[in-house]
């Protein structure tokens, strides 16, 4: 295929952040003695943004803009300050990043995780990838699938979308991929279930992180 970059969303396919999330969230619906959520749960509640994600956990009627913006607010300082409790990179994924430095193959980073928990996450668990960009939800860029994130990395990087590999582990990163008009990987070891990969229009399925060295 002759890749050149890739592109890797940041929870559920680099990392396994699912334990962190959910513990700042039931913290800050504890503090409100509002009822919490399970593991599971939080898995169908990520993917787009932080806003999204505490809206899903809010009891319906509470869903206002006020009120989301308020839970979003303590939950973006609690989970910040405990952002690598339960964090790890999955499994294989740190030898991959290394394998793809070592080709000469560019990475990225595309979330919809807020800019500073983006930005720290890679600090923390790969400070020696030189990732091209690294980029989560910031004011002005709309939230992935829109593929405003992708194209922005293509124009930093001057990568022509037939040498580009996205790679995420749900439904909405391959949407993005689709949109962007760049190949992608979806991932089964994430948050999110085979057949929502499939249905989402996934070019590839992986099962392993090695697998994505045989798509290069």
């Amino acid at each position: 295929m002759n890749t050149e970059l890739v592109i890797f969303d940041l929870d559920g396919t680099l990392l396994d952040t699912i334990g962190d999330l959910a513990v700042a969230c039931n913290a800050v619906l504890a503090v409100r003695g509002l009822p919490q959520h399970s593991y599971e749960e939080y898995c169908r509640f990520v993917g787009n943004g932080i806003m999204r994600l505490v809206e899903r956990a809010l009891p319906e009627p509470l869903r206002t803009p006020e009120n989301v913006a308020l839970v979003r607010a303590d939950f973006v300082a609690y989970y910040t300050a405990h952002i690598d409790r339960h964090t790890k990179p999955y499994a294989g994924i740190p030898e991959v990043v290394a394998e793809l430095a070592r080709r000469g193959v560019r990475m990225a980073v595309a979330s919809n995780k807020f800019q500073a928990g983006t930005e720290k996450l890679i600090r923390l668990f790969f400070p020696d990838a030189a990732f091209a960009a690294v980029f989560g939800q910031r004011p002005g860029v709309p939230l992935k699938p829109d593929p405003a994130v992708v194209e922005e990395i293509l124009a930093r990087t001057g990568t022509p979308k037939e040498r580009v590999l996205y790679v995420g582990d749900s439904g909405v990163d391959m949407q993005t991929a689709a949109a962007a008009g760049v190949r992608s990987a979806g991932v089964t070891w994430g948050f999110r279930d085979r057949t929502e990969l499939v249905e989402s229009g996934a070019r590839h399925i992986v099962d392993r992180p090695e697998e994505l060295l045989g798509l290069l």
